[in-house]
C-alpha cells in the first residue's frame, strides 16, 4: 500500500508544479513530464526488484502504453495540446495501482470520467470570466458572428420548436428540441470567446515553441501556417527577424482540470479504500 501511496504523492506534486507553470506560461516543460514517467517507472522497477513482484511494473508499462495511445488520440484529435497529452501519457505510469490489469481498467476509466466532468465544468467557467473581462468585445462578436449566420439559427429555432411541439407524443422530444434550439447560441458563444478574447498581438521575442499562429504569416519566401502542432524553434527564428508584431491564438490552461481530477480521485480512494472496487463490483484489492 505504501508503495502506491508514494505514487500517487509524486504525481500530486509533480502535477501542482504542471498547473503552476500552465497558468503562468500556458505551456509545460517536457522535462517534467518526462521526469514523471522516469521516476515512477524507475521506483516501479527497483520496488519489483526487491519485493521480488514484478507484476508492479509491467502494470506501469501497460498504463504507460494505454495512456500514450489515448494521449496522442487526443493530441490529434485536437482535445488536447502537446503539454497537456504528455501529461497524460506520464500518468499512465501512475495510476495502475493493482495488481490486475482489469482492475486498473476501471481506474483508467473511473478517472477520465472525472476529467471529462471536470474539464467541461472548469471550460464553462473559464470562458465565462473571459467573456466578461472583455464583454464589449465578446458582444461584438457575438453580433456579427449571428448575423453571419441567421438562416442557420431561424431553421434551428423552426425545428426546435416542432420537437418541443411533439413533446405531447414522448418526453424526449423536449430534450433533443432544447438541444437543437440552443446549438446555434452555443457555437457563437464558443466563437465570440475565442475570437474576441483567445488572441493576442505579440512580440516576436516572447514568442514560445509549440505558440499557435492566428493566421498565417508569410516570412520572406516562406510561409508559415497556422496549425495545431504550433511553430517550430526555426519558424519562430524567422518571424523574429522579419516582423515586429504577430497574433497568436492562446489556449486555456488546461492542466488544473488534471490537478482538481486527480484530487478528487484521491478522495474517492480514500474514502472508499479497500472497499473501493466492491463500489464498481469487485471486492478483490
Amino acid at each position: 500500500m505504501y508503495e502506491v501511496i508514494f505514487l500517487l504523492i509524486l504525481a500530486l506534486i509533480w502535477i501542482i508544479f504542471a498547473s503552476i507553470q500552465d497558468l503562468r506560461s500556458r505551456e509545460v516543460a517536457d522535462w517534467l513530464n518526462f521526469s514523471l514517467i522516469i521516476f515512477a517507472l524507475g521506483f516501479r522497477f527497483f520496488y519489483s526488484l526487491f519485493s521480488e513482484n514484478f507484476s508492479f511494473f509491467y502494470q506501469g508499462l501497460i498504463g504507460l502504453g494505454i495512456f500514450f495511445v489515448l494521449g496522442n488520440l487526443f493530441y490529434y484529435s485536437r482535445v488536447f495540446a502537446g503539454g497537456d497529452a504528455k501529461l497524460m501519457i506520464s500518468l499512465g505510469a501512475i495510476l495502475p495501482i493493482y495488481e490486475t490489469f482489469s482492475d486498473n481498467l476501471k481506474i483508467f476509466f473511473f478517472f477520465f470520467l472525472i476529467i471529462l466532468f471536470v474539464g467541461l465544468v472548469y471550460t464553462i467557467i473559464w470562458s465565462i470570466f473571459l467573456a466578461t473581462r472583455n464583454l464589449k468585445g465578446f458582444k461584438k462578436e457575438f453580433k456579427a458572428c449571428f448575423n453571419k449566420n441567421k438562416n442557420i439559427t431561424y431553421l434551428a429555432m423552426f425545428f426546435g420548436l416542432i420537437l418541443v411541439v411533439l413533446t405531447f407524443i414522448d418526453i424526449y422530444f423536449l430534450f433533443f428540441g432544447i438541444i437543437i434550439f440552443s446549438f446555434p447560441y452555443v457555437y457563437f458563444y464558443a466563437t465570440s470567446v475565442d475570437e474576441s478574447c483567445m488572441i493576442k498581438r505579440i512580440k516576436p521575442k516572447d514568442l514560445t515553441e509549440g505558440d499557435w499562429l492566428y493566421r498565417d504569416v508569410k516570412a520572406g519566401k516562406k510561409l508559415i501556417k497556422a496549425n495545431w502542432e504550433g511553430l517550430t524553434k526555426k519558424e519562430i527564428q524567422l518571424i523574429q527577424k522579419l516582423h515586429k508584431n504577430v497574433l497568436i491564438r492562446q489556449g486555456i490552461p488546461f492542466v488544473p482540470v488534471f490537478l482538481i481530477s486527480f484530487i478528487i480521485l484521491l478522495g474517492f480512494l480514500n474514502y472508499y479504500n479497500i472497499g473501493f472496487l466492491r463500489f464498481l463490483g469487485d471486492s478483490s484489492w
